[in-house]
């Protein structure tokens, strides 16, 4: 049988628990969108837009007004724009508005950064904004010698160095072994593309601030041995070869796994 193309999502979804990965990259069956999800597209997409202005024009001594007017219109836009994906998933008003104001924040923060940034260069603010504009946004790499690929939020390329960077919209602001993973992919497609590894890794937590990480080769082997190994695990197509693991990514408080229903009502026939 040959390989399936696997990604950090799928790798981990496998990591988290088999039978969930069986339902959703096997069998295909159909996922539910989710407040957190709709919530980080909304970011993503505004983030990505954000560097297609055309700032020439711009006064030096009035950027940071312009810039954030001109950030609040492409979030009111691309806001109501996705405002009925949390109608359709039946958010109530107090959910919708506590979402707005995250995203408000995060994009609040990620702009103050960037504002830093700018100063700290010594560049007047056109020169400056060139210079952090990233080379790619939201690039699709793919691999056909491993059989993966991902999508990378940003690369960028300041002073000759190159930069690997995917956004966290998150609360937590743990650097886990999940993101680890997915970081050491990206700059393993990076490689095969570019035959060259990239100079820095990155997570952006939005509601926190950026932790970057340099690379190395380890990184890259240990990279390669998981999707190894994920390949070997997802040869069969038969339900019991993906064995049910039981955690808290079942049933929580507020919600649970998409395939739960099925996956319980199943566990008498398959272990």
């Amino acid at each position: 049988m040959p390989k399936r193309v696997q990604s950090p999502s799928s790798i981990n979804t496998y990591k988290q628990c088999p039978r969930r990965y069986y339902y959703q990259y096997i069998l295909k069956l159909p996922t539910k969108d989710n407040i957190h999800h709709i919530k980080g597209k909304i970011v993503h997409s505004i983030l990505e837009k954000f560097f297609e202005i055309d700032v020439r024009h711009f006064n030096e001594e009035n950027y940071k007004k312009e810039l954030s007017y001109y950030m609040k219109n492409l979030f009111s836009a691309i806001w109501l724009k996705n405002l009925e994906k949390f109608e359709e998933i039946g958010a109530s008003e107090k959910e919708i508005l506590f979402a707005k104001e995250e995203i408000a924040e995060m994009l609040a923060n990620w702009l103050q950064t960037f504002f830093e940034r700018i100063e700290k260069s010594e560049l007047s603010f056109y020169e400056a904004f060139k210079k952090f504009k990233p080379v790619e946004t939201e690039a699709e790499y793919e691999s056909q010698k491993h059989m993966v690929k991902g999508f990378i939020d940003v690369i960028e390329e300041v002073d000759g160095e190159i930069k690997v960077l995917d956004y966290k919209t998150s609360a937590s602001f743990e650097i886990t072994e999940s993101y680890q993973l997915q970081l050491a992919l990206y700059a393993l497609l990076y490689k095969e593309r570019h035959g060259k590894l990239p100079h820095k890794l990155s997570i952006w937590f939005l509601k926190d601030k950026e932790h970057v990480m340099t690379v190395d080769e380890s990184m890259i082997e240990k990279a390669i041995e998981e999707i190894k190994e994920i390949h070997i695990k997802t040869e069969s197509d038969r339900i019991e070869d993906y064995p049910k693991k039981v955690s808290n990514l079942c049933k929580w408080g507020t919600g649970r796994c998409d395939f739960y229903e099925l996956c319980f009502k199943e566990s008498t026939k398959f272990k």
